[in-house]
């Protein structure tokens, strides 16, 4: 019905800035649960280690292996301050593709609002102008049968 114009342009623009939005929004969201993941089987991990040093404490240790463990522990909470930075750095990169996908999402869907608008308006011309043409139509054919006279006067 409509030609496309510069509304259609955009609308499609539109459409692939979302989309490709989408697409980098799903990338960190999966980035985000990969470090979840991580910081969490470093957390598990720590503990499962401490365990091992309180049973070993039960049993007996020397200091030169206690030293060790707990220099094994020091690096494990050392990674694990990492892992916690890290899924803090790629929650806030989520955060902002979610802002950024939505932003898109919005522009979008006001782009649609007005072309959707602009079609309700060519219907309605259209409508209108359909009904002016039966209009003209049913006057052309009022005017083309003869008319009936009144009573013979003759």
């Amino acid at each position: 019905m409509s030609t496309s114009g510069p509304l259609d342009i955009l609308i499609d623009q539109s459409r692939r800035a979302r989309d490709s939005a989408g697409r980098l929004l799903a990338e960190d969201q999966r980035g985000s649960e990969t470090s979840a993941a991580q910081l969490e089987t470093l957390q598990r991990y720590r503990r499962e280690y401490c365990q091992r040093l309180q049973d070993a404490m039960g049993r007996g240790i020397s200091a030169a292996a206690m030293d060790d463990y707990n220099r094994f522990i020091r690096s494990l909470d050392g990674a694990i301050a990492r892992a916690r930075e890290a899924l803090a750095q790629q929650q806030e990169r989520l955060a902002a593709s979610r802002d950024q996908w939505q932003q898109r999402q919005r522009q979008l869907s006001s782009y649609n609002t007005l072309a959707a608008r602009r079609a309700e308006r060519e219907r309605d011309r259209e409508q209108k102008r359909e009904r002016v043409q039966a209009d003209e139509m049913t006057q052309n054919i009022l005017a083309r049968r003869p008319r009936a006279e009144g009573p013979n006067l003759v």
